[in-house]
């Protein structure tokens, strides 16, 4: 799953509270900030855990304020052994 998180979503721990949340939902991927100010998320795993993590992604943590959040499904590719914030 390929999401782009726009709001008030950089500056308020969002990266940090994603990357703990997908790894409790044992998730694998990615998560880092875009410069026009979204978050960017790559997220593989298990269909009912990222149907949780999307959820998560709409209200974000503590002060922040998800506006939309974009979803493209892309096919799984194995790629990733953990999930971790990158730049």
């Amino acid at each position: 799953m390929h999401l782009y998180i726009e709001g008030r979503v950089q500056g308020v721990g969002y990266r940090a509270s994603a990357q703990y949340k997908a790894q409790d939902l044992n998730l694998t991927g990615w998560v880092r900030n875009l410069r026009d100010g979204r978050v960017e998320v790559v997220a593989e795993g298990e269909q009912e855990n990222i149907a949780q993590f999307i959820q998560w992604c709409r209200k974000g943590p503590p002060g922040s304020i998800v506006r939309k959040v974009d979803i493209q499904q892309e096919e799984y590719t194995g790629e990733f052994n953990h999930f971790g914030v990158t730049f």
